[in-house]
């Protein structure tokens, strides 16, 4: 199975169909990789055309990141449920480190961190 990520495998960014790569001379553009385009909708009405190999349908991810918006596209609202795509919110580092300390904990490792600032910034008496 190909990656959702990647529709063609050795394919060059930029390939148009039938074109040859450019360290091939040019007689080898007469062999084409069968490809199949696919429309993907947003709930926002967006359109995403994606052409990938020809293979089978179950094979073709049935969800995609919307190119204008960034939510979730479908290519068939009924076969393939929004629901049931998992939620992938960005987090923060601020979120991540909430997630691991309480805020004693880091009232605790503040209050650490000033004291060696603090000691480190002291001067010999004079």
């Amino acid at each position: 199975m190909l990656h959702s990520a990647s529709g063609f495998r050795g394919t060059r960014v930029g390939a148009t169909e039938g074109a040859p790569a450019r360290h091939e001379p040019p007689a080898s553009a007469a062999a084409r990789i069968p490809r199949t385009r696919f429309s993907y909708r947003c709930a926002k009405g967006h359109e995403t055309a994606l052409v990938f190999a020809q293979l089978p349908d179950e094979q073709i991810p049935g969800v995609w990141d919307c190119r204008h918006c960034g939510g979730t596209a479908t290519r068939d609202e009924t076969q393939f449920s929004l629901d049931d795509v998992p939620a992938e919110n960005y987090k923060s580092h601020l979120e991540y480190v909430k997630e691991r300390r309480s805020s004693q904990d880091a009232e605790d490792v503040l209050a650490g961190a000033l004291e060696r600032l603090r000691a480190s910034r002291s001067f010999p008496p004079g």
